[in-house]
């Protein structure tokens, strides 16, 4: 992708951002990034919404909800505020920067609507070689040009979906995942404004929708599937169906993708989903960060005995 023209103003970078304290699937081998950079999900065929569904979903402890029309702007920033101090707390910074994998980044956009933060997301073009039609974050390959993780996310996210980097507040880098070429892909946390109209490159993504962040940690329609890498790392899958109500479609939303937006739940609302997650929730930084740690020292064991 060529690159993109250069931003009038450079993106809102928090002051502390950057310096403070996993998918696989080759055709079968899961391996927590199951749609290669930042993928995993597809567009399904639309259901009846409420088919084999038992009562909604309790709302997730969180911001309170605005009434008719999202609440002023004093309290979308209350709830935008809350959300900042819990990223910085997990902000890695570039403390993964040095393992010697080929770099990747995603950005993980957030923003406030009708009173509760939501995840936006895209639909991979069905024109792509590599996971068409899946679900997965704006985001791509580090390029030349690109001086740290933050950089890639905002490049990759204006070629994709016309985002200008500096409409972006990013707020923090969350522990890497590492997808199914072995990218080492880092989920860059930002907020955009809820107003933000996507323009999607029909070259890389046919659809942009949003996400209730809740539906992450307490959602309507999901699996999960146990699985072992060929070296015998052991963990788990998160897959999602989400019905989309102003697309009138369902999407599938799974792999390295799910992995992301479950764990950013997770650190924003500071609670237990409604379903197992591998962490130790009484210590999410660290149990986090050892996840990852024994995942790559998994891969790096099988690349020393090849």
């Amino acid at each position: 992708m060529p690159p993109p023209a250069a931003a009038s103003a450079a993106p809102a970078r928090p002051a502390g951002c950057g310096e403070s304290p996993a998918g696989r699937q080759q055709r079968g081998e899961p391996f927590l990034g199951l749609a290669g950079v930042g993928g995993g999900g597809e567009r399904l065929q639309r259901s009846p919404l409420g088919r084999g569904r038992t009562a909604a979903a309790e709302p997730c402890p969180g911001p309170p909800a605005a009434g008719p029309g999202g609440g002023g702007g004093g309290e979308r920033e209350s709830i935008k505020e809350k959300a900042r101090l819990r990223l910085r707390e997990f902000d890695v910074g570039d403390r993964f920067s040095h393992l010697p994998l080929p770099k990747a980044s995603v950005l993980l956009p957030l923003m406030v609507r009708e009173g509760k933060l939501h995840l936006l997301l895209t639909l991979r073009s069905m024109q792509l070689r590599r996971s068409p039609g899946q679900v997965c974050f704006p985001g791509g390959k580090s390029e030349a040009i690109d001086k740290d993780e933050i950089d890639t996310a905002l490049r990759e996210a204006k070629e994709e979906v016309g985002l200008q980097p500096e409409k972006v507040e990013v707020i923090c880098r969350l522990v890497p995942g590492i997808d199914k070429m072995n990218h080492l892909v880092t989920p860059v946390v930002g907020f955009i404004e809820d107003t933000f109209q996507a323009t999607p490159n029909p070259d890389e993504v046919s659809d942009v929708f949003v996400v209730p962040l809740e539906y992450f940690v307490k959602p309507l329609n999901y699996k999960t599937l146990p699985y072992k890498t060929s070296t015998g790392y052991l963990s788990r899958m998160h897959c999602f169906i989400y019905d989309d109500h102003e697309h009138k479609m369902s999407f599938k939303i799974w792999g390295l993708t799910a992995h992301f937006a479950v764990f950013l739940a997770l650190v924003i609302f500071g609670k237990r989903p409604t379903f197992e997650v591998d962490y130790d929730l009484d210590d999410l930084i660290s149990s986090s960060e050892k996840n990852f740690m024994n995942l790559y020292a998994s891969l790096y064991k099988r690349k020393s005995n090849l």
